[in-house]
């Protein structure tokens, strides 16, 4: 090579180190950002090259965001420095010597499903992908199998229809991902800045009411994710959520994106028969749930919009400010308009819109259908919902589930978003010895006033960003309930989250409360305590609950909740009135007041 030729290409280096350079203020985080310094030289620069390959619309991003004078995030200075899935090899070189991640390996190793929790677990915990959170009972097994060898014996159901491991050593953490590729499961993307575990209806193809099943559109969408590394690394977590109108609500509403199954009636712009709605910007923890655009697609084509949808998010989201950078801010920042405008150009088509009118209602849910036996639509077939303790099953209990599913079902586990799980093809003469045999573990199939309808995130025991043990506070509150009020006939759903994450989404439920630090003396010391937000609602009736109470001591909360109980079975219209509607009719303030009138709440006052 010349010498002229080698300036040249050494000027050409520097004018595209000053393009990634420009708005970074650590000159070593910027090298490492743009792959190292230039070899030296002089010469004319050339044109800088343009990003390619799948990580280039993240790269353009990014560059967009400091060409404007803004400040990457660090979690984007991380991303750019080395994509977390080129660090695979380095995460089983250190985890293998047992090393403990610095904070931007723990962000990237996320990418691969590991949370590092220090420090309430100086451990990892593993999020799966179960698409639809559907899977065969030899795999319910086998994570139960990986629990035992890697982690600490026991398995969560989590709100998204998923399972997640804890405890897992730094040595062991590669094995149990290897572990997981041996049964069929993945955890590729189940945390950090992607695209979450796609839920669907639980009783898809199961359901006698449902419209449309959504367990194809689940796992085809789980699988587009899953091929296309250009997906990931968003400016933040995105959710997906497929509902098929059955009566066991999917949440979908508090998702990013849902895809609500709907039948449109004769007089619309598109011809009658059964569609995907679509409703965008669904964020609970913001107080926000996802709201109706008026589309409604076929249901082949929801994986292209979807993918459409996350590109026009991708290159326009907040990459400095992590509180903001969710896609509900963009569409609050441009409306659904211009939003939706932008992805049909990603399309290059126009979609279709149907007027409400033209729209079915949706059928009523049943609160109670993820607990107990109901009849499927297969004559003589039933699934059996089974009440976990806040959604954790020891690696013995989940063992003994699995047999029970393969002896006694079709030998699929359905997990739900509501902690727990259910058994499907369970023949009528088969169903006492499912009830007894899940009895005899310890567990239930029974609905309970509140113990079917209690959700709880991990916790301060589990979980840095917790202000409370949410996981045990939930338990004691559903014992004093029972006892407390045992003629609650009705499902209450109460949901404990430990911070402003919301994943247990304390603002659609009933009751829901959040972590607090309660102050407690003049010095500034603090307990843990809980804010209290009642009538959220969901699925025919979606609503963010309004807050009543601040900074409750865990320990009263309780009671708090007892009252609240006690208020609204003494002035509810009848059984049929739920929570929900007694405290939309009567407004929040009224409730809180008729709890405060209540005993147990008048004598600590």
């Amino acid at each position: 090579m010349s010498e002229t030729t080698t300036q040249s290409a050494a000027g050409a280096f520097e004018a595209e180190q000053k393009r990634y350079l420009e708005g970074f203020a650590s000159g070593i985080a910027a090298v490492r950002m743009t792959g190292g310094l230039a070899a030296g030289g002089a010469g004319a620069a050339a044109p800088p090259a343009e990003p390619t390959g799948p990580d280039a619309i993240h790269i353009k991003a990014q560059d967009k965001t400091v060409k404007a004078g803004g400040k990457l995030c660090d979690q984007e200075k991380w991303k750019r420095a080395e994509n977390p899935f080129d660090g695979h090899n380095r995460l089983i070189q250190e985890a293998a010597a047992g090393k403990q991640p610095k904070p931007e390996d723990n962000f990237r190793w996320r990418y691969h499903g590991l949370f590092w929790v220090a420090p309430n677990q100086v451990s990892y915990m593993c999020r799966l992908r179960i698409p639809n959170g559907i899977l065969h009972h030899w795999q319910f097994a086998g994570v139960a199998d990986l629990a035992d060898e890697h982690g600490g014996g026991y398995v969560h159901v989590t709100t998204r229809a998923n399972l997640q491991v804890r405890e897992i050593g730094p040595e062991h953490a590669q094995p149990f991902l290897d572990g997981l590729t041996d049964i069929g499961l993945t955890a590729r993307g189940a945390g950090a800045d992607n695209i979450r575990n796609v839920t669907g209806s639980s009783t898809a193809g199961i359901d006698a009411q449902e419209l449309l099943d959504t367990r194809p559109l689940a796992k085809s969408w789980h699988n587009w994710i899953l091929n296309d590394r250009s997906l990931y690394g968003l400016p933040r977590k995105f959710n997906v959520a497929f509902d098929g109108s059955g009566v066991m609500p999917t949440l979908e509403e508090t998702n990013d994106i849902g895809f609500q199954a709907v039948e449109v009636l004769d007089g619309a712009s598109v011809p009658p028969g059964i569609y995907m709605r679509l409703v965008l910007g669904g964020i609970s923890g913001h107080r926000d749930l996802a709201r109706d655009t008026g589309i409604v697609l076929k249901p082949e084509d929801c994986n292209a919009v979807a993918d459409a949808i996350i590109r026009v998010f991708i290159e326009n989201g907040d990459r400095t400010n992590r509180n903001k950078s969710r896609m509900k801010y963009v569409l609050d920042a441009w409306g659904f308009d211009k939003y939706l405008a932008a992805v049909e150009d990603k399309l290059g088509r126009k979609l279709d819109r149907v007027a409400p009118e033209h729209v079915a209602p949706r059928k009523a849910t049943d609160r109670y259908a993820h607990v107990g036996v109901h009849a499927q639509k297969q004559p003589g077939l039933n699934w059996v919902g089974v009440v976990l303790p806040v959604g954790k099953m020891t690696s013995d209990q989940v063992r003994a589930l699995a047999k029970i599913a393969a002896e006694c079902g079709d030998g699929q586990i359905r997990l739900t978003v509501w902690q727990n799980f259910i058994f499907s093809g369970v023949p009528d003469a088969k169903v006492a010895e499912v009830e007894a045999r899940v009895d005899a573990l310890g567990l239930t199939t029974k609905a309970a006033g509140i113990r079917s309808g209690l959700v709880a995130c991990t916790g301060a025991k589990g979980c840095k960003f917790a202000a409370s043990d949410t996981k045990g506070h939930a338990l004691i509150i559903a014992d004093h309930v029972e006892k407390a009020v045992p003629n609650l006939d009705v499902p209450v759903n109460v949901h404990l989250t430990g911070c402003h994450h919301s994943c247990a989404q304390h603002y659609i439920g009933d009751i829901g409360l959040i972590g607090a630090k309660v102050v407690v003396s003049e010095e500034g010391d603090t307990v843990e305590g809980y804010d209290v937000v009642v009538g959220g609602g969901f699925a025919e009736n979606p609503k963010i609950g309004t807050e009543i109470w601040q900074a409750v001591k865990a320990e009263d909360a309780p009671s708090r909740v007892e009252a609240l109980l006690r208020a609204y079975l003494a002035l509810r219209q009848g059984p049929e009135e739920s929570f929900q509607a007694f405290t939309s009719r009567t407004g929040a303030e009224a409730l809180r007041d008729a709890a405060e009138d209540q005993p147990a709440l008048k004598a600590a006052a």
